[in-house]
């Protein structure tokens, strides 16, 4: 959907096409969020505050990836070239309608997600159901709903859940033999023991996870060295909550950095051909995202505020 516009206008095809790379990832980022749901019981951290949580690093991330495009294109305009005025229609009120109808469905959809966790109304699994809910009220009122979609919906449903709990399965088994075996506490004191104190340990834990990430599936990684890493944030000190965050941005990168960059893959395979969209460019526009998200890390280093002040506001509102 955005791809084609993009190409059509002018638009340089690696600037376009990192920008749809970066901006899909953010998906698994900003709740509600499979990684999240996945990532907090292995760490023992409460996922409606993994939720809350996200929001401001999906936020800034937001807002660093469009600064950086606008940045980008006001240095030369021929990367995304401004529509002709000849081809602009005029803000109408009408048009400002359709567009509050069109967004209207999604908008419902995240308040009853999210809206029943922060008010404390539900954890996250009874407030999925209010969601699964809502998504059928929604497709009733629109006219959409049929008995034949209800189904496809529960048997994908079915297929991905059995996926997770294969996965996670496995990976249970792996973790249990790697950690009775004490490979667990050798991992932990090689990282423990890295001159520069506690700061030094986790820059070595994220470089860990980057690494893995350029060759391993995110479920994987979570599964396998959350259970470990989350032993080594506790002995340093650092608050679970922001740690585990942390982790989760890092993981981002996971999705843009090859060998294994899903984000990359999909959007190779699903660009028609006509347009003539390279690997090549598809890494050259992806690769300034990656370091924009390098860049964020660092900024939650020194303003762990970000990912900290939204879960303490809801936690006070829950008492």
């Amino acid at each position: 959907m955005s791809l084609g516009p993009m190409v059509k206008r002018g638009y340089d095809k690696s600037l376009a096409a990192g920008a749809i790379v970066g901006a899909g990832t953010l998906g698994i980022l900003i709740p509600p969020s499979i990684m999240l749901i996945v990532y907090a019981p292995q760490a023992g951290l409460s996922i409606g505050q993994m939720f809350m949580g996200a929001i401001g690093p999906g936020l800034l991330l937001s807002a660093m990836y469009i600064i950086y495009v606008i940045i980008r294109c006001n240095l030369n305009p021929k990367l995304g070239p401004p529509i002709p005025a000849d081809q602009m229609t005029p803000f109408t009120l009408a048009k400002f309608g359709r567009l509050l109808k069109a967004m209207l469905p999604p908008v419902l959809l995240i308040a009853a997600v999210m809206g029943t966790i922060f008010a404390g109304i539900a954890p996250p699994t009874e407030a999925a159901a209010v969601g699964c809910a809502a998504s059928i009220l929604l497709a009733i009122i629109y006219r959409k709903f049929s008995w034949k979609m209800l189904k496809l919906a529960a048997m994908e449903t079915l297929k991905v859940s059995a996926f997770v709990v294969l996965i996670a399965a496995m990976s249970y088994a792996f973790v249990g033999i790697f950690m009775n075996a004490g490979a667990g506490d050798v991992v932990a004191e090689m990282i423990l023991s890295v001159p520069g104190g506690k700061w030094a340990s986790f820059a070595v834990v994220m470089l860990i996870v980057f690494v893995l990430g350029m060759f391993i599936e995110w479920i994987g990684i979570v599964f396998i060295v959350v259970p470990i890493f989350s032993i080594i944030f506790a002995k340093l000190g650092f608050d679970p909550l922001w740690a585990g965050m942390m982790v989760v941005v890092n993981l981002q990168m996971a999705f843009m950095t090859p060998p294994m960059a899903m984000s990359i893959f999909v959007l190779k395979g699903t660009a028609p051909k006509e347009y003539g969209l390279t690997m090549g460019e598809i890494i050259k526009g992806v690769l300034p995202f990656v370091g924009i998200v390098a860049i964020v890390l660092v900024i939650m280093v020194f303003f762990p505020q970000i990912i900290t002040w939204l879960p303490e506001k809801m936690f006070v509102s829950a008492r």
